[in-house]
């Protein structure tokens, strides 16, 4: 298949850091913003994406810490990484795009980012999918020693750094592969030749190390102390939600993703389990791109 055939590459300054991102699809079309997780970036929606772009005007970014993004040294408190920082690059940029209002995907760390954005930016977001993630708040609360050792990097990467830099940055490229093999994924064998090279070139130096670890820490400080505020308060996604999971992945065996999104949205929320590990939209982009078509439309 084509690499990103027909979209535009290129870098936008906002909320005071730079955002690589693609965009292409059809002109005119809904607009759909499309958020990677760890440790991948953009290229994780490349396949969903030629499928889509006949539907969608399509905004696919590297996260801050990621990919061609910005990666600055983390906050005292990692507040720069924080999913509602995050999460305001993310508004940022569709504003920028010219989209008042768009659907909103994210897998991994991006539907962490992708469920802050809509609570923070309700207005702008018409429709939220949610790939292979169950609320941060809620794994965490339900920590055991099965999530511990299936999820160890969530306990690794919020150590002090320079920690997990280190350990991490003696052999990144093992590292790497090691995670995009594990967690249900049986391998990396999905991946195609170019998006790994992508994955190994993004991946690979020291400050996207940082910029992984620091979104770790957010998540395991400042992300809880935000969702802990959120709930205290009564808000709730307000937009239909639709929640896919791995057959094969921790979140599907460990969790009840459907129930724990059902309870923290006011609108709609739809789901299923797929045949897949956690990586879904690589080891399963038809499907992916079916379930999003059908469901942004």
């Amino acid at each position: 298949m084509a690499w990103f055939e027909g979209f535009e590459a290129r870098h936008f300054d906002v909320n005071g850091v730079r955002i690589f991102a693609r965009t292409g699809g059809r002109e005119g079309a809904p607009p759909l913003l499309m958020l990677h997780g760890f440790p991948q970036t953009h290229a994780i929606w490349h396949r969903v994406a030629q499928v889509l772009a006949p539907h969608f005007s399509l905004v696919l970014p590297d996260l801050r810490g990621y990919g061609d993004s910005a990666k600055p040294r983390g906050a005292a408190d990692h507040a720069n990484y924080s999913k509602r920082t995050m999460a305001a690059d993310m508004a940022a940029l569709m504003a920028q795009l010219g989209h008042a209002r768009f659907g909103l995907v994210g897998h991994d760390r991006g539907g962490r980012v992708a469920h802050r954005l809509a609570l923070d930016h309700a207005p702008q977001v018409s429709r939220l999918a949610l790939i292979d993630i169950a609320p941060t708040l809620d794994m965490y609360a339900a920590t055991d020693m099965r999530f511990a050792s299936a999820y160890y990097h969530w306990f690794h990467l919020i150590q002090p750094a320079p920690l997990p830099e280190r350990m991490l940055g003696g052999d990144p490229a093992f590292c790497l592969s090691w995670a995009l093999g594990g967690w249900g994924a049986n391998g990396t064998a999905y991946i195609e030749p170019h998006a790994l090279a992508e994955y190994e070139r993004c991946f690979c130096t020291p400050e996207a190390i940082h910029g992984a670890c620091e979104d770790y820490r957010a998540s395991a400080g400042i992300d809880l102390d935000h969702d802990r505020a959120s709930r205290a308060g009564g808000e709730r996604i307000a937009c239909d939600t639709l929640v896919l999971w791995g057959e094969r992945g921790v979140v599907g065996k460990l969790f009840e993703p459907l129930a724990l999104w059902q309870a923290q949205c006011s609108a709609r929320v739809t789901g299923e389990a797929v045949p897949a590990g956690h990586f879904i939209p690589e080891e399963l982009h038809a499907l992916t791109a079916e379930r999003l078509i059908a469901f942004m439309h």
